[in-house]
């Protein structure tokens, strides 16, 4: 039945202060007195965490206090498809990288990962890469960063459809908002050591505990030799993540939180396809050179965060976040073509820096009234950021230096080219300030209306060096969302909404004039179910995606573009998640997307499928644990299902991407409370598929059969 308390839900004062009023007593002096024999201390039952009450068992995640209202809203009222990954399935999938988690959540597309070396994912068809990452509320996407590892991650929030009401300039597909691990008031201390085939090998440490006088710290630390196709290419990763949270009083909480990532790793653009024919060279050839290439994927991110319960009910938070991040390095480049034989391939040597810095701060206040006896939760705020990108290139001219190889009998130890010329250099300088409101309205015990909009003022100058051109662009946007919850009972709802998006496009058409935005609306509808045992959650949505200013080319000048495209991307989508019962946790996912280009002009272009998007995908994990007879301890099996549909592989589609099945297992064995010993195998019938592509070329294999064992002790 739908309570019948037809009050307003009543914000949580933060997200940390789940856990403040008892942080009140550790903090006070009585509390840092040493507890008595034989009694436990006062902050062992103390914790610090960034999610809501009511979290629930297996996979199904917190079910509410997500960054979809910034507010503590359960799901079930949110008119929004939102899926949550926990800290709990990350474990069991052995998953290092935020990629290792995609293939169980709906509609979710691995894209160009630059060689390997960062994110970059569709989400209902777009790319979550300009605007669409998140960490901790924060942008941390833009610029050309490293992959995200999951060591200090919490769980990780996919909100489909347009963020901009919220969250400013990104992409009408969705957006991901990472989470990270919080400092807590209860010491616990876990290292963790995994080997495993195709030379992976990795160290992980993850410790907390109190400081005193209302101290508590985190650390993550990571060190990896990264998994490889080939024997001939190795990656180095380390990344070190230090929080610290202060609780000033019983109502002020101050949290700061830093990531540090050093990579090394080469430039790996894959394989070539032939003619069409993606299949023609073994999975673990390697076309660059094995001596050289590698390059430096650094990121540095520091976050900052003020939260002070106002009054009961009401909320204020202001934080900071900068981030900077530096690619560069030399690597061996691929060409644009096979030459005539049809086995060789020119290349260019290059070196090229990427940097970028990214500054944003934010604040907001929240609250709950009535007026009317119609209860609100009223939700107001400011953003302001600021982002740096510059592009450097050197490249050799294979008309002169061609540094070919024969694809099919690589022969590597080239001498190095000529001296390098410049290909680009540009610098990108954007700012933008917004301001939000949103209202959750509860009409009545069964109705919920949710309502925002968000107001941005965006400049960009943008300064291509190399060609002497620069271009500079104002635009204000007004982003709205509209949606209508109905609670049948309090286990299922049915929800529509309708959302605007905006994009800014950089450069300038023929004339020198700026291009219009890219804007995006979308239609949603779904339905959300909770099983009566709390155990599981289901969710359905259908969806469809206008975006248009898409850049096209010039009908009067092809070396240009204009802002005059549109394409489409409708589906519907399914995820399930949780517990089956006491022994079996489950998770489950199924998508179809249509993705079409609706208008271009390049009749090249028209109608075709976006790139890489697949019309089915789905994703199935499911793991049983139960106590070993006689032998003492735990144990869990389990294993997945991931289906890829076949893809387009080009914009053009002049070649496809064949569609795959994989298969995994997964077991554990938890000695005692201390000590557990893991068992993956990846790719499990060692299976060859191609993840994605990039542009007319080249095609990203996936990785074969890997083995992996783990040792994972607390102490």
């Amino acid at each position: 039945m739908v309570p019948s308390d037809p009050s307003p839900r009543r914000p949580r004062p933060a997200p940390v202060f789940a856990a403040v009023l008892a942080l009140v007593s550790a903090t006070g002096p009585r509390a840092q007195q040493a507890p008595a024999a034989g009694t436990a201390a006062t902050l062992e039952a103390v914790q610090i965490r960034d999610r809501a009450d009511g979290t629930a068992s297996g996979y199904a995640g917190p079910r509410g206090g997500t960054a979809a209202t910034r507010t503590e809203t359960p799901l079930i009222e949110v008119p929004q498809a939102v899926r949550t990954v926990p800290r709990q399935l990350i474990d069991d999938l052995g998953a290092t990288r935020l990629g290792d988690t995609i293939d169980y959540v709906s509609g979710i597309a691995r894209l160009n990962d630059f060689g390997g070396t960062w994110d970059n994912f569709a989400i209902r068809g777009f790319s979550n890469t300009d605007g669409g990452s998140l960490l901790n509320g924060f942008p941390s996407g833009r610029g050309y960063g490293p992959q995200r590892d999951v060591a200090s991650v919490e769980r990780v929030e996919f909100l489909k459809g347009p963020a901009a009401a919220l969250y400013g300039s990104s992409e009408p597909g969705g957006t991901i908002n990472v989470v990270t691990k919080k400092p807590q008031f209860t010491a616990a201390h876990a290292a963790g050591l995994q080997v495993g085939t195709l030379g992976f090998r990795r160290a992980t440490l993850d410790t907390t505990g109190p400081l005193g006088g209302g101290f508590a710290y985190r650390l993550n630390a990571v060190a990896e030799d990264g998994a490889s196709r080939s024997s001939l290419v190795d990656s180095r990763k380390q990344v070190l993540a230090p929080a610290l949270t202060w609780a000033l009083d019983g109502r002020t909480v101050l949290q700061y939180e830093a990531e540090i990532v050093r990579i090394r790793a080469p430039l790996d653009r894959g394989l070539v396809q032939v003619g069409g024919n993606v299949g023609l060279l073994p999975p673990d050839r390697f076309l660059g050179e094995p001596s050289r290439g590698n390059m430096r994927i650094d990121g540095d991110t520091h976050q900052l965060t003020l939260d002070r319960e106002l009054a009961p009910g009401w909320r204020a938070r202001v934080g900071g976040s900068y981030r900077e991040t530096r690619y560069f390095g030399d690597a061996v480049d691929l060409n644009a073509t096979l030459r005539a034989d049809g086995r060789t391939l020119n290349r260019r040597d290059s070196w090229r820096s990427l940097p970028s810095r990214d500054a944003a701060v934010q604040a907001e206040i929240e609250g709950a009234f009535r007026t009317g006896g119609i209860g609100h939760t009223l939700l107001a705020g400011v953003e302001s950021w600021r982002l740096f990108m510059a592009q450097d290139g050197f490249y050799s001219n294979p008309a002169t230096a061609p540094y070919a190889i024969d694809i099919y009998r690589p022969t590597y130890g080239q001498a190095r080219t000529a001296p390098l010329s410049p290909l680009f250099n540009n610098i990108d300088r954007q700012r933008a300030t917004g301001l939000f409101l949103q209202d959750q309205i509860d009409l009545s015990a069964r109705w919920k209306l949710l309502a925002g909009v968000r107001f941005d003022r965006f400049h960009q100058d943008y300064d291509d060096l190399f060609a002497r051109r620069s271009t500079a662009q104002r635009h204000a946007a007004t982003s709205p969302r509209l949606g209508i919850t109905y609670l049948a009972n309090e286990r299922l709802s049915f929800y529509a909404s309708a959302g605007k998006s905006f994009r800014p496009n950089a450069g300038g058409d023929e004339n020198g004039n700026a291009f219009d935005p890219q804007s995006g609306r979308a239609l949603e509808a779904g339905a959300k179910w909770r099983s009566a045992d709390d155990r599981l959650d289901a969710a359905l949505a259908v969806f469809d995606i206008r975006k248009r200013n898409v850049l096209t080319r010039s009908p009067t000048n092809a070396n240009f573009n204009v802002a005059a495209g549109q394409v489409r991307s409708r589906g519907v989508e399914a995820d399930l998640a949780g517990r089956l019962d006491a022994h079996w946790r489950v998770t489950a996912n199924l998508a179809y997307t249509d993705t079409e280009v609706t208008r271009d002009n390049d009749p090249a272009l028209l109608g075709r499928r976006l790139a890489n998007i697949p019309r089915a995908s789905g994703g199935l994990f499911a793991i049983r644990e139960d106590r070993l007879p006689g032998a003492g301890g735990r144990y869990g099996v389990g294993g997945g299902l991931v289906h890829v549909g076949e893809r387009t592989g080009n914009a053009t589609d002049t070649y496809r991407l064949p569609a795959y099945t994989t298969a995994r297992l997964t077991g554990y064995w938890q000695i005692d409370p201390r000590i557990r010993l893991t068992l993956d195998v990846h790719n499990l019938f060692d299976k060859t598929f191609y993840a994605a592509s990039w542009n007319n070329l080249t095609v990203l294999p996936g990785l074969g059969r890997q083995v992996v064992a783990g040792l994972q002790a607390k102490f």
